[in-house]
């Protein structure tokens, strides 16, 4: 990797870097077929896609019971990987806890005032496949609806010859009430819009490829979803006291998840910077997905940059808004005091993104492409609705009385105003 200084970044780089593109509107025409024939059509639809996009011809599509007996299995065996599983949920499952609102009321001169929360009935998750399986996703997206206490929380994963029995132990674990073999954009749409065998929810969260990136686009108005996310990204913002081996290790995690990551390294430390970018050259070819890893690295929104202060890093680290942040630096506290726009940040030398994928607690599907200046991300909140409660005295609405009506009667909501005045009669 070469090092770029930002003060001399050109228009077109600058862009590069800061407008992030998940690249769905290339897709958006397709998907669109694609949601209205499941719309249409139900289970022959989503069978057919499976066939044609997957390569795989489909028996039942609802595969809640071989979640169930992969759990078993691995249980019976016990295998290693149950074990990993089960710490990790326990510890997304504590830190997610802590997210629960309660309900409140107080009173406010005579008005009894408060607000409640109540999960959404029904809601989907989306946990990827394709070149990896992902059963980290399945706790990220299952345990926050589950402590959330969503009634039904249906799961669709991509089909296959044979499903990855971690990917749907680790289903069944986050405690999912169905699971579904389809996966892409006809997996949202299933799922948005129900079929013989999917029932439909209320809201769709959860990571994926630009299909289905933008089929939740497609659906969204009709069910709610949590954000749409491209591919991932990190950067890390460090100073001169940083492990240069470190910084590069970062990088190569993050690349090694999509040819079209963005990964970043900002410091005001012209020596490492430079070792950094070696670095990473230099761990590339060691790594088993190197291939994937020298597309992202290639990726125009990735690099090594060079500025002339910290307060330029910190200020390049705002724009930015990342969807992982990494801060190695003497005074990493006041850095992160400084900074709003990031979907979750990881401090000091010995707080990689990966324990953050994994198993420290937060959750792992975060806003990408600068979605981090406009909302978070996944949380218990996702799956929650807020209502107010009011109840008013006759003393507490006489108090009140002259300013409703006198706002009433500005708006010409004459029947407002009368409401109100009846109850004094």
């Amino acid at each position: 990797m070469e090092v770029r200084t930002v003060a001399e970044l050109s228009p077109a780089e600058r862009r590069a870097l800061f407008d992030r593109d998940a690249g769905i509107e290339a897709v958006r025409g397709n998907v669109r077929g694609i949601v209205d024939r499941v719309r249409e059509e139900g289970d022959v639809a989503v069978r057919e896609f499976a066939e044609k996009f997957d390569g795989v011809a489909v028996g039942n599509l609802d595969v809640t019971g071989e979640a169930a007996r992969a759990h078993e299995r691995l249980d019976d065996a016990d295998d290693p990987v149950l074990d990993a599983v089960r710490e990790a949920a326990a510890n997304i499952r504590a830190f997610h806890d802590r997210q629960r609102p309660e309900d409140w009321r107080d009173d406010f001169d005579g008005r009894e005032l408060g607000r409640r929360f109540r999960p959404v009935d029904r809601a989907g998750v989306y946990v990827p496949g394709g070149t990896a399986a992902y059963p980290s996703s399945a706790l990220m997206g299952v345990i926050p609806a589950t402590v959330a206490g969503v009634d039904h929380v249906a799961v669709a994963t991509p089909p296959a010859e044979e499903l990855n029995p971690v990917t749907l132990a680790a289903i069944h674990e986050a405690g999912a009430d169905a699971v579904y073999q389809v996966g892409g954009a006809q997996a949202i749409a299933a799922l948005a819009y129900g079929t013989e065998t999917v029932t439909t929810v209320q809201k769709v969260v959860g990571p994926g490829n630009k299909w289905v990136t933008a089929a939740k686009a497609e659906v969204r108005g009709d069910v709610e979803i949590d954000f749409l996310a491209g591919p991932s990204e990190v950067l890390v913002l460090a100073d001169g006291s940083a492990d240069p081996e470190l910084v590069a290790a970062e990088l190569l995690a993050q690349a090694e998840h999509d040819p079209n990551a963005s990964v970043v390294a900002v410091t005001d430390d012209a020596d490492l910077a430079a070792a950094v970018a070696d670095a990473v050259e230099t761990g590339i070819e060691a790594r088993e997905r190197a291939e994937t890893i020298r597309a992202a690295l290639d990726n125009d929104a990735s690099g090594v940059l060079h500025t002339r202060s910290m307060s330029e890093a910190v200020l390049f680290t705002e724009e930015y808004a990342a969807e992982h942040l990494s801060i190695v630096a003497d005074n990493d506290e006041a850095l992160l005091g400084r900074i709003s726009n990031a979907g979750s940040v990881f401090l000091g030398p010995h707080s990689p993104v990966a324990a953050g994928d994994y198993a420290a607690g937060p959750n792992h599907v975060l806003p990408t492409n600068g979605g981090a200046k406009r909302y978070g991300g996944l949380s218990v909140d996702t799956f929650l609705r807020s209502s107010t409660v009011q109840r008013l005295d006759r003393d507490a609405l006489d108090g009140i009385a002259d300013t409703i009506t006198t706002l009433a009667e500005a708006e010409g909501l004459e029947a407002h105003a009368e409401s109100v005045r009846k109850r004094f009669e």
